[in-house]
């Protein structure tokens, strides 16, 4: 066991407060900080700290014993690569609409931009990574989200709330064909039509909106989730494409799974997402960065449904939030406030991740190995270590977050 010390991102969408006071810096930071990466992405990996004070890149760590960090069976499916990434993500702003390939998509998308000549740093590279990208987003406050695709029959009934001749043509389209196909036709109309239209639109659709808000209508959120975003990204069409999506509002705790083609935005919140190790991103507006349309019809689905909210299974103090990716499983440990201090073991044999964000803890090994996590600290568990037990070392409220290989590995 090892303790890790992780990048930061700092993207325009960030916070200039959440992460930094997870790690104890000076508040307000001086930029808007993102995303805090753990793991081992070429882009900004972690780094091993040993006792003596020096780092080594857990990169190469990987490299140097695949077997021994990540065990045979990982590492005879994954080569040296660590097949999750854990991050945690402080939106302040709303994130680009996008969706992420499938492995397949993923390989023949990295195959031809690298035969075209791209540079993986490139703001117009697609595919960075050669890989898929599923994820999954676990609430630490309150955590707001546009993810997957409505009911059509719900989403007619959306738009005929807000109806403007303007958007009757629209809605008409959708009513007549209330399916995966109907949705198809309506994102590739809104998405592609020509800015004139754009501008044309979207005012008498925010007019609309901020009626229907007024009246607190039965789609209040809905509308209030496009006035922000018209507001913040003036003459995108993602504002039109945000109202085909499952406007969702997640409390500490809950998760929403997004598998590939799922498409999706972060509007506003702290969580602690895990998934596979790839930047893999097709966007499809709100933001100011690359955005390639023909790529994204291609690995959108347009499959619909309420999206699924889960807890995870209980285990104790102890949830688990299993998937159908075998890249990735996470896990919540936590101890409320007052509530008895007992411990939890995390078996060894398995590459991990373990994350404290609220509290102390102390991680022991059954050969009596120990390490003391306090807020914002995390360490490396290779697999090659023995089971370990964790147990809070405060009477406050402690949470912790473990990341590994799914169970279907």
């Amino acid at each position: 066991m090892q303790r890790l010390k992780n990048r930061v991102r700092p993207y325009a969408w960030g916070s200039r407060t959440t992460i930094a006071a997870l790690l104890g810096r000076e508040v307000p930071a001086p930029h808007p900080e993102a995303e805090l990466w753990f793991g081992a992405h070429p882009g900004d990996p972690s780094s091993i700290v040993y006792d003596d004070g020096t780092e080594q890149s857990l990169l190469d760590v990987l490299a140097g014993d695949p077997v021994g960090q990540l065990g045979s069976a990982v590492a005879e499916r994954w080569g040296e690569r660590l097949p999750f990434l854990l991050k945690v993500l402080a939106a302040e702003e709303p994130l680009s609409l996008q969706a992420h390939p499938s492995a397949d998509q993923a390989a023949e998308g990295w195959a031809r931009e690298e035969k075209a000549g791209i540079p993986r740093e490139a703001g117009n590279r697609n595919y960075p990574d050669p890989t898929a990208k599923p994820e999954l987003l676990c609430a630490l406050t309150e955590f707001h989200a546009l993810a997957g695709f409505r009911d059509p029959a719900r989403t007619v009934e959306l738009l005929r709330a807000i109806e403007t001749p303007a958007l009757a043509p629209y809605v008409e389209l959708l009513a007549g064909e209330p399916d995966g196909e109907g949705l198809r036709a309506l994102f590739t109309t809104w998405i592609t039509l020509p800015q004139p239209a754009i501008d044309a639109l979207v005012p008498d659709l925010l007019d609309a909106c901020v009626t229907h808000v007024k009246e607190h209508g039965e789609f209040e959120l809905e509308c209030r989730t496009v006035l922000e975003l018209g507001e913040r990204y003036p003459g995108d069409s993602g504002v039109l494409a945000a109202l085909l999506l499952n406007r969702l509002v997640l409390e500490p705790g809950e998760a929403i799974f997004l598998p590939a083609g799922n498409l999706h935005t972060y509007l506003h919140g702290t969580g602690v997402e895990v998934l596979a190790n790839s930047d893999n991103v097709l966007r499809g507006g709100l933001t100011p960065k690359h955005v390639d349309v023909p790529e994204l019809l291609r690995v959108l689905d347009f499959g619909f449904a309420d999206m699924h909210v889960c807890t995870g299974e209980p285990a104790g103090p102890r949830r688990v939030y299993r998937t159908e990716a075998p890249e990735f499983e996470l896990s919540r440990i936590e101890w409320a406030d007052g509530e008895p201090r007992g411990e939890v073991k995390l078996e060894g044999g398995a590459p991990r991740i373990v994350v404290c964000v609220d509290g102390g803890v102390r991680v022991e090994s059954v050969d009596g190995r120990a390490l003391d996590l306090t807020r914002g600290g995390s360490m490396w568990l290779p697999a090659a270590d023995p089971d370990v037990v964790l147990t809070p070392t405060d009477d406050g409220h402690v949470r912790v977050f473990a990341a590994t290989v799914g169970s279907a590995r």
